[in-house]
């Protein structure tokens, strides 16, 4: 089961995922650590995943790190689905920095692991409040559907791809989150 994970220097930030734990459950198809081109560096990145714990990893088949995008593979994910979009829609869209290049799973594994840079911390932690928050619209929305179709929290019929998403960002549903949703709304 989840736990929320604290960082004193951003209480408000409480994924309850650990970046290992999002590669473990089956995430991105397989494609998040492939071989980039990125046009925000103009530099080729390749196993950047091999700068964080060789404990992350172990175990894992390549082909759960390193696929090519053309090769995504929506059975690698836990609830076998394709959700997320391309490099290039992430850097049109302003998502991607320098700092990294990958984008947002790179950030996390580094905050993680005790990097900080405060204007990029706040713009993640933004981010990630929007989506996976107690406020996050895909928190939001999968709860609000949960209820729609009257079953329980951990129906994962309910919304695939909202949760497939919700994990990228490091989050699952709890019961304790899904109730205390349920409370606030009626």
């Amino acid at each position: 089961m989840p736990k929320e994970i604290k960082f004193k220097d951003y209480p408000d930030f409480t994924p309850n995922l650990t970046p290992e734990e999002i590669f473990r459950l089956g995430s991105f198809g397989g494609t998040y650590w492939r071989s980039i081109k990125s046009n925000i560096t103009n530099k080729t990145y390749e196993n950047q995943h091999k700068e964080f714990p060789e404990s992350w990893w172990k175990g894992l088949p390549d082909n759960w790190l390193v696929t090519e995008w053309d090769k995504y593979d929506k059975k690698i994910n836990k609830y076998g689905v394709k959700v997320g979009t391309t490099l290039r829609f992430w850097e049109k869209s302003n998502w991607i920095n320098k700092l990294d290049p990958y984008g947002w799973i790179q950030w996390y594994c580094r905050f993680y692991n005790g990097r900080r840079e405060t204007n990029e911390d706040k713009r993640q932690i933004k981010r990630w409040k929007g989506v996976a928050s107690d406020n996050g619209r895909f928190r939001k929305r999968l709860i609000g559907l949960i209820i729609k179709k009257k079953t329980t929290w951990d129906d994962d019929s309910v919304s695939p791809k909202i949760r497939q998403t919700l994990q990228h960002w490091g989050y699952q549903l709890t019961k304790k989150d899904f109730d205390i949703q349920v409370k606030k709304i009626r």
